[in-house]
């Protein structure tokens, strides 16, 4: 798997260079840090200090467009992360993400948010590896952010950079058990500028007027799979149905507020064996497993792409689950005015419910 990732990566990189103005660069950072006691299930795999690198690819933007100069010029690439545990029982892991890196101090300040796939090596099995309860499958959601200070093109091309890194692995519930991990470290990086360090110039339109727009109405229909956390329940499909109105605020911020219904049919399995096997918990199993929510949310728009960010509350909540509070950060795309999709993550503070595919229709 890491040769094909690599491999992934090196051709990406190739294409880039072919390029007849490749203004992108190329980076490692290494990076050495701890994993956080976020849970007390996971002491026992708190052991050692994890350290790895990161490769990146980074195509910059000059204001061609009209999101790239009201975000300050921003980066978006793709990166290679090999995370070293230095723990035989949690294993290490090696991903593939998208990212966008934002800019502070007259570009000096960076900060990176990236997100996508990756792969274990050596995840839960009953048998073989029943210690690792923070990964429960070998396919991992992943998360990180940079936080660097950077000089670029300090010699033909090549500058530095330092900072902080966070790093989030976890299957969101895709299959129990998902106690996940998340390592906090200081990092140290190269990069290299491709066009060898010429000199940049940046268009200003200043054109963000005051933006206006009506009131749009929204049907979404999210799904996927998850399961509880009493292992051998099996995976179980889940359906939300959601209606919401969004409203535009300027050219980069809407606000949303709606309601859904959440078909979950890991309830359903979890409320019939906790009746059956802890008959002290006060659970019938005749309790309904479905839900409703009222959110409100914030959108954040870059170019195609948006970054969601909700928090709901459940108005109907027959079965106790993680509390009725519930947040939902994730990524929207506009395929279309009125078509979009959405991959989310549905969370109850720091407890992962399920990563959520969605469709959706403005009206």
């Amino acid at each position: 798997m890491s040769r094909i990732l690599l491999a992934f990566f090196l051709c990406i990189t190739v294409s880039a260079f072919a390029q007849e103005t490749p203004h992108a660069n190329v980076e490692v950072n290494y990076f050495y840090g701890t994993i956080l006691r976020h849970n007390k299930d996971i002491a026992h795999l708190i052991k050692g200090h994890p350290e790895g690198f990161i490769l990146s690819y980074n195509q910059q933007t000059f204001g061609k467009n009209r999101w790239e100069e009201a975000f300050n010029y921003p980066d978006y690439g793709y990166s290679i992360l090999y995370h070293n545990s230095h723990n035989g029982t949690l294993g290490n892991t090696i991903g593939a993400l998208g990212h966008y890196n934002f800019y502070f101090l007259n570009r000096n300040l960076m900060l990176r948010v990236a997100q996508g796939i990756s792969y274990a090596t050596n995840p839960f099995d009953l048998d073989k590896n029943p210690k690792n309860n923070a990964y429960g499958s070998d396919l991992l959601a992943t998360t990180y952010i940079l936080l660097n200070y950077q000089k670029k093109n300090i010699f033909k091309g090549f500058g530095v950079q330092a900072g902080l890194t966070f790093i989030h692995n976890s299957n969101a519930n895709f299959k129990a058990p998902n106690s996940s991990t998340n390592t906090v470290g200081v990092n140290l990086g190269i990069t290299y500028e491709l066009d060898g360090g010429l000199e940049k110039e940046y268009v200003e339109n200043n054109t963000f007027g005051k933006v206006t727009a009506p009131i749009h109405f929204n049907l979404m229909v999210r799904g996927g799979v998850n399961e509880s956390d009493f292992l051998g329940l099996g995976q179980k499909p889940f359906f939300i149905l959601s209606a919401f109105a969004d409203k535009r605020l300027s050219f980069k911020s809407s606000i949303q507020l709606g309601t859904e219904v959440f078909f979950s049919k890991f309830l359903e399995s979890e409320i019939d064996y906790i009746a059956a096997a802890f008959p002290n918990r006060g659970i019938s199993g005749d309790e309904d497993y479905k839900r409703v929510g009222i959110f409100a949310g914030h959108e954040l728009h870059v170019n195609k792409l948006s970054f969601i960010t909700q928090i709901g509350y459940y108005i109907y909540y027959p079965y106790d689950f993680e509390g009725r509070i519930y947040f939902r950060p994730g990524l929207k795309y506009y395929i279309s005015e009125k078509i979009f999709t959405e991959v989310t993550l549905k969370t109850h503070g720091a407890k992962a419910e399920a990563i959520e595919f969605g469709l959706g229709f403005r009206i």
